[in-house]
C-alpha cells in the first residue's frame, strides 16, 4: 500500500511540475519571460526536480517487476525433471550468500535449510540454498 501511495504522489508532482516546466520555457522562448539569475535558477530546478522524480519512479516500477526467467528460482514441478535423485553438495557461493545475509549466522541457515528441505522434499541441494536466499530477499523488500 505504501509504495502505491509514493507513486502515485510522485507521478502527480511530476506531472505537475513538467506543466510549470514546459510553461516556463515556453515563456522564455516567447519573450514573455526575462532571462536572469532567478528565472535560470528557478528553471533548473524544476528540470532537477523533474529529472529526479522521472528516475525515481521509473526505478520503482522496474524493482517492482518481476524477477526475470534467469533470475528466479524454479518450483518442485519444474525442478523434479531435473532431479535423479542425485545428490549435489550447494555451491559455495550460495551458502556464503545467505550466511552474509544472516550476518554470520551458519546455524541459523543451516536451519532455514533444514526447514526448506521438509517443506519441499527431494529437490537439488542447491535449490533449497536458492530457495531461502530468495525467501530472505524477498521479505526484506
Amino acid at each position: 500500500m505504501g509504495q502505491k501511495v509514493v507513486i502515485t504522489i510522485s507521478t502527480i508532482i511530476l506531472l505537475f511540475t513538467g506543466i510549470l516546466l514546459g510553461y516556463v520555457l515556453s515563456q522564455l522562448v516567447r519573450g514573455n519571460l526575462a532571462l536572469n539569475l532567478v528565472t535560470f535558477l528557478g528553471t533548473f530546478s524544476l528540470i532537477v526536480i523533474f529529472a529526479t522524480l522521472y528516475y525515481v519512479l521509473f526505478w520503482e516500477f522496474r524493482r517492482q517487476q518481476k524477477p526475470s526467467a534467469r533470475g528466479r528460482i524454479q518450483s518442485p514441478s519444474e525442478y523434479s525433471s531435473v532431479n535423479n535423485g542425485e545428490e549435489i553438495a550447494p555451491n559455495t557461493q550460495l551458502k556464503n550468500r545467505l550466511i552474509n545475509l544472516l550476518s554470520g549466522d551458519s546455524e541459523g541457515a543451516n536451519r532455514l535449510i533444514e526447514q526448506a528441505k521438509r517443506t519441499y522434499p527431494d529437490m537439488p541441494e542447491n535449490w533449497y540454498w536458492e530457495r531461502v536466499i530468495a525467501d530472505i530477499e524477498r521479505d526484506r523488500r
